[in-house]
């Protein structure tokens, strides 16, 4: 029981208010969120008695169902005795028109995604405000993705419904005129979702594969999507296949990080590694490269288990063109470790210095892993820092290993 309520409200909470959310409008989209949180305290205060029922989603669909049809109810009577001209809403409450089913909550997050992403609010606001009601991303998440303080994303997010309801924007699919400048947002959204399960700093984890395979859901979405099906987002899928093939082998048996160069290629999923080389092919359709295309390319060289100047050579290039294209500090760090496979580790060590990231971790772990086996003292200087800045029980860990694996005090 103490797991499987965390799991499904990371998996079902998202989907119940989407379909709430459409049904409802933005004007009452807290209602939808109270609706839901409420759904599954009843799930904790009924399953902690009586125990989890056979199909637990289908009782979290059924209970928000009755839920949602009350507060339906409870609005019509006030509607047709107090309100019924000002408002309007005779119309809007069937309580019949609740429906979870998986079509109609595919077609919901679909049209939410796209309404969220509605230029009447920043860009910085559609990610947040998708990460938290499509995503069920936690305020301390999207203040992490960020880097930013949770009071800052409370009032970004409070801001963004406002002026959704101020504006009256409906929840459906844009015009297809529109659909392309919402896309980017779109797209972001779901990169940060699977990057946050990829690269996980929170809750301990570094690796959620629930969060990666929502993303990857998400993905499939807009890609069935006939309006949606662009060569960008078939990047991405491409990207993120690449890097799921990849799962079993990055943690070891004790849920700790295992850096690429010791994963064991047996583990890698063949099956992912070739639906990400039939994406990245339909990605090839289009006349403009995006960062989904560079990344899915550099994804795909680390896929490929034999070693040689190729290999590296060609990830390195795709580096220094995703660089130019959209620059990031882990981008840097990453070029500067495939630059090293190029041309050595002094040379490496020397580009990496220019990025001056000294308040990030992986800056020092990458710094660390360098000087080996010249300048250990260097190296263990470096190690020790990213111990001090690493967020994570299981980074400290990794760290606290690779201080064992060199002989050097902890």
């Amino acid at each position: 029981m103490t797991t499987l309520i965390p799991h499904l409200f990371r998996t079902e909470y998202r989907k119940i208010v989407s379909v709430l959310c459409r049904r409802f409008g933005f004007r009452e989209i807290e209602t939808a969120e109270d609706i839901v949180s409420d759904t599954f305290l009843t799930a904790a205060q009924s399953w902690g008695i009586e125990g989890a029922p056979p199909n637990p989603a289908g009782w979290l669909y059924e209970v928000a169902k009755n839920k949602a049809r009350n507060y339906l109810h409870r609005q019509s009577i006030l509607n047709d005795k107090i309100l019924p001209e000002m408002l309007g809403w005779e119309s809007k409450f069937d309580e019949n028109e609740i429906d979870l089913s998986p079509v109609n909550i595919n077609d919901s997050q679909l049209q939410m995604m796209f309404a969220v992403c509605h230029p009447a609010i920043s860009a910085e606001s559609q990610i947040a405000l998708s990460l938290r009601i499509l995503c069920g991303f936690g305020i301390e998440e999207i203040a992490d993705a960020f880097q930013l303080s949770k009071d800052t994303i409370n009032k970004r997010l409070l801001r963004a419904k406002e002026k959704l309801r101020e504006a009256n924007i409906p929840i459906e699919m844009p015009d297809t005129g529109e659909i392309s400048a919402r896309l980017e947002p779109v797209l972001t959204t779901i990169y940060l979702l699977f990057n946050e399960g990829y690269y996980s700093v929170s809750k301990n984890k570094v690796l959620r594969k629930d969060l990666c395979l929502e993303a990857m859901r998400l993905c499939t979405m807009l890609i069935e999507n006939a309006q949606t099906n662009e060569p960008q987002v078939n990047a991405l899928l491409s990207l993120m296949c690449f890097h799921a093939s990849r799962f079993e082998a990055r943690l070891n048996g004790e849920g700790a990080l295992v850096i690429y160069e010791e994963q064991d290629t047996d583990l890698w999923n063949t099956d992912l590694v070739s639906k990400g080389g039939y994406f990245l092919r339909c990605a090839a359709g289009g006349k403009t490269l995006s960062r989904y295309h560079l990344e899915a390319a550099i994804a795909y060289w680390h896929t490929v288990k034999t070693e040689g100047s190729e290999k590296w050579e060609n990830i390195l290039q795709c580096y220094n063109q995703l660089l130019q294209l959209h620059y990031s500090p882990a981008a840097a760090l990453s070029r500067t470790y495939a630059f090293s496979k190029v041309h050595g580790k002094e040379a490496a060590i020397r580009e990496a210095e220019k990025l001056g990231l000294t308040g990030n971790h992986f800056y020092h772990l990458l710094l660390g892993e360098l000087s080996f086996p010249a300048d250990p003292l260097n190296g263990q200087e470096h190690f020790k820092k990213a111990l001090a800045l690493a967020k994570t029980e299981t980074e400290k860990h990794a760290i606290l290993r690779k201080l064992r694996q060199n002989n050097l005090p902890k």
